[in-house]
């Protein structure tokens, strides 16, 4: 599932593809006129950016193949087993 960020902050609106806005770059080097300003990102920022990459989101696929499952009924839906594994995860973030 691909989350999109809907920050409200100004500096950090565009940091996750790499890029600034002309206006906020100018802001953050101090310019005004016409110069402009290279940002450079750290290797977390740009690894984060590749992970923004929408085409890593969803293997098409994967998600065709548990549709016809459960269509046919070949794919079962156990809830008290990701129950279980609800109330696990849970339990081991509360450690």
């Amino acid at each position: 599932m691909k989350i999109n960020s809907t920050s409200s902050n100004p500096l950090l609106n565009g940091v996750a593809g790499g890029t600034r806005s002309d206006s906020a770059s100018h802001a953050a080097s101090g310019t005004g006129s016409g110069s402009r300003s290279a940002v450079d990102l750290s290797p977390a920022a740009r690894h984060l950016a590749a992970l923004n990459d929408s085409d890593a989101d969803v293997r098409t696929e994967q998600v065709q193949q548990i549709r016809d499952a459960l269509a046919s009924g070949e794919l079962k839906i156990d809830p008290s087993r990701i129950a279980d594994g609800l109330l696990a995860s849970v339990r081991d973030l509360l450690k």
